[in-house]
């Protein structure tokens, strides 16, 4: 294979991905107009309707134009050899190959961040607020921007470059050293995110005594489930869309309540939601979860591994230097396919892991608070009621609000 055929290869894939995503969406919109589901028809009143109508129309029309801006731009940085361009920079800066690559991503991450900012500056500050979600203000908007900035030169590049150390120290065996890497820090982050990624964004407490507080350990004592931590995060600051998750195992084991999900919801509607979690931990779904991503790792540092280092990867990208860092964007297209694949039976799994886990919470609690939670949660954040099952089975991580109302009632 000559290097201009794995470049338009690369190009098709992107091609290919856009048009496919473009459709579905399309596919989508046409539903935004459907007939409510008679079990869903005490969700929305007519102007409630109109509303979520009008949400979902300004946000599909917002999608597809930020999106086929990212598209285009990344076409136009493919064709006029963007990549050896901030290939060449770096290398004029230094000759330490760690370092080149820390430019390399550094220099396009950023760049790609400065373009499409003003995207979710918009999507923040108009749509959101026009349809009266958002709570942020401009300096949480940018402090949020410049901690994202620094987590990703920390964590982001302090992984890169711990895992560029391996390859130049084992060469193609450095795949299990950056499994073994990224497995320690996965199980660390599910251990302790909570505790110390969260509070960089957000103000977490301990969840007061109270009638609340009673019902919850009332149940989780009644399913054998212990809990000390129960948290309530200041999630209003930003938006007035709600939720709650629970978060790491064992002693680290936590749940965390948004402030706007206590303020949209009767106890016995947390109480519901909050079994639906508890399910989560006792059907084991966040260890299969945990697990099945550090395989899916494994596997894709092995085949990483295989084709990182050929020359071909970087002449398809115009630059002259084989290196990690480009290899590892040309093996990031071709993994795509594979990627969405993967992506696609996660979801799928997803999807019934809900299933059992709002059994779990019928079972051990109720069905009726955990279906009028969900059409609470469903009304205020104006969710499409009717998405199309092509939609669904791309993207949903959850069954439809129809779907789960229905197994609920079984």
């Amino acid at each position: 294979m000559t290097p201009t055929s794995l470049f338009y290869i690369l190009i098709s894939i992107l091609v290919i991905s856009f048009i496919i995503d473009k459709i579905i969406d399309a596919l989508n919109a046409k539903h935004f107009d459907d007939k409510i589901p008679v079990e869903l028809s005490d969700v929305y009143d007519k102007t409630e309707y109109k509303k979520s109508q009008a949400y979902k129309k300004t946000n599909e029309k917002f999608s597809n134009i930020s999106g086929t801006f990212s598209f285009v731009l990344t076409l136009v940085f493919f064709f006029a050899d963007g990549f050896k361009y901030v290939d060449n920079f770096a290398r004029s800066l230094t000759d330490n190959a760690i370092l080149v690559a820390l430019l390399f991503f550094g220099v396009i991450m950023l760049g790609s961040d400065i373009l499409t900012t003003p995207f979710s500056y918009y999507k923040t500050f108009v749509i959101e607020e026009k349809f009266g979600f958002n709570k942020s203000t401009k300096t949480i908007f940018w402090l949020d921007k410049l901690k994202g900035w620094l987590m990703s030169i920390l964590i982001g590049g302090g992984i890169l470059a711990i895992i560029i150390w391996f390859y130049q120290q084992t060469g193609r065996n450095f795949w299990v050293y950056a499994w073994i890497l990224v497995a320690v820090f996965s199980l660390f982050m599910n251990l302790f995110y909570a505790k110390l990624i969260v509070p960089l964004f957000n103000k977490q407490t301990p969840l007061k005594d109270g009638e609340l507080k009673f019902a919850i350990e009332k149940y989780a004592s009644s399913v054998g489930f212990k809990i000390n931590n129960i948290f309530v995060i200041d999630g209003s600051k930003r938006s007035t869309k709600a939720n709650a998750y629970f978060s790491g195992f064992g002693s680290q084991k936590r749940i965390t309540l948004f402030d706007t999900l206590i303020n949209d919801l009767e106890t016995e509607e947390i109480v519901a939601v909050l079994a639906h979690e508890v399910g989560h931990y006792k059907r084991k779904h966040i260890i299969f979860n945990l697990i099945t991503s550090i395989l899916l790792t494994g596997f894709t540092l092995f085949i990483l591994s295989l084709f990182v280092n050929s020359p071909l990867f970087s002449e398809a990208l115009g630059v002259t230097t084989p290196s990690f860092h480009i290899g590892l964007i040309a093996f990031g297209i071709l993994y795509s396919p594979i990627s969405e694949i993967t992506g696609l039976f996660m979801n799928y799994i997803s999807r019934r892991f809900e299933y059992q886990a709002d059994n779990f919470a019928k079972e051990t609690f109720a069905s009726k608070p955990l279906i009028t939670s969900l059409k609470k949660l469903s009304k205020n954040s104006l969710s499409n009621l009717t998405p199309h099952p092509a939609y669904v089975f791309m993207h949903y991580s959850h069954p439809t609000l129809l779907e789960r109302i229905k197994n609920l009632n079984l």
